[in-house]
């Protein structure tokens, strides 16, 4: 169930105690190594990064970001400074790549307790990265100030089976996120909204969908359900994708169309309303040939606060929401340890 990938640790990845399904070595391009593995099921891969041709090129990292899934590789990593280096940890976890290590404790670990991240968060030099952007649109646009650092964010939700529960998650998410930032919600060509009795949450028909953007340019979040928009996803930062994972659910899924999950691979799938464990969710994407990118389980709306939700709007970006949970303390001091950053 497992890939291994190696090059200049392939000694060390050689003395693990897993289950090895494919093992190559040598260095690869990276078109080389999406187009080996883009369609191969595996549980977890391990992945030498001096195996990649040109690694410290960050871009050459975010081609590959793009193309598999990032929450089933460890990165194992190299000891040159450059690669090492806390502002390129810092581009690696702003790709969603959060499993990375430099020893074979540190793989163990990783294995059996893959990071979140609120793991990494220590590492994530947030206020740089936004320098960084300021830096170069003032450069290319002079009228363009500093402000551009704090930019919003358009987030969208769509059902993929029928019924997925777009409506209620929005409700939900908006409550979790207005816990640290101004958030509104949008739903196009629908009045579900309306039954909410939420004064941040707008109904819009399409035509009008642009101009309600401009007109609430200062809100820091904007939560759209795109289940009424009858074209491609409009101007969405990002899109989660719902599915409830019910046996009638998905048999109507495929009967409508075939290759939905070949149509939503590189996406953000959402198990909503899931009751499926860990090993299920596992069963589900060998069978679907997909990638799960977070499994929401059966959640109640009247609630006040939702904090199972935070791991997930952390993972989407929203770093606010990264809890200081003091009684982990100890298990974050073992994980950091193995990092040894």
């Amino acid at each position: 169930m497992y890939v291994i990938i190696s090059n200049k640790y392939r000694a060390m990845l050689a003395g693990l105690d897993i289950e090895v399904m494919k093992a190559i070595n040598g260095e690869f391009e990276v078109d080389e190594i999406i187009d080996m593995f883009s369609n191969f099921y595996y549980q977890m891969m391990i992945l030498d990064i001096t195996a990649i041709k040109n690694y410290k090129d960050i871009r050459t990292i975010q081609k590959l970001s793009v193309s598999l899934d990032m929450n089933k590789i460890i990165f194992v990593l190299d000891d040159d400074p450059e690669s090492s280096s806390n502002a390129y940890l810092s581009k690696l976890i702003s790709m969603g790549i959060y499993n990375f290590t430099r020893n074979k404790d540190g793989i163990n670990y990783l294995l059996q307790h893959p990071n979140t991240y609120r793991d990494v968060a220590h590492i994530h030099q947030l206020d740089e990265l936004a320098q960084a952007v300021t830096e170069k649109i003032v450069i290319n646009n002079n009228t363009v100030t500093s402000e551009v650092a704090k930019r919003q964010m358009i987030l969208g939700v769509r059902n993929i089976t029928e019924h997925a529960g777009s409506t209620t998650l929005i409700y939900m998410l908006k409550k979790q996120l207005e816990i640290n930032y101004t958030v509104l919600a949008i739903e196009i060509g629908k009045r579900d909204f309306y039954y909410l009795n939420d004064k941040n949450m707008i109904s819009v028909d399409q035509k009008d969908f642009a101009r309600t953007l401009m007109q609430y340019k200062e809100v820091d979040i904007i939560l759209v359900d795109l289940n009424g928009f009858v074209e491609e996803e409009p101007v969405c930062d990002d899109v989660l994708y719902l599915i409830e994972p019910s046996t009638i659910k998905l048999n109507r899924l495929i009967s409508r169309d075939k290759n939905i999950f070949n149509k939503l691979k590189s996406k953000k799938i959402i198990l909503n309303k899931s009751m499926l464990n860990s090993k299920d969710v596992l069963d589900f994407e060998y069978e679907s040939q997909s990638s799960v990118f977070y499994n929401v389980p059966p959640l109640d709306e009247r609630l006040g606060e939702h904090t199972l939700l935070d791991d997930l709007l952390s993972r989407v970006g929203f770093v606010r929401q990264i809890k200081d949970d003091k009684s982990n303390t100890s298990n974050k001091s073992k994980v950091f340890g193995l990092f040894k950053f």
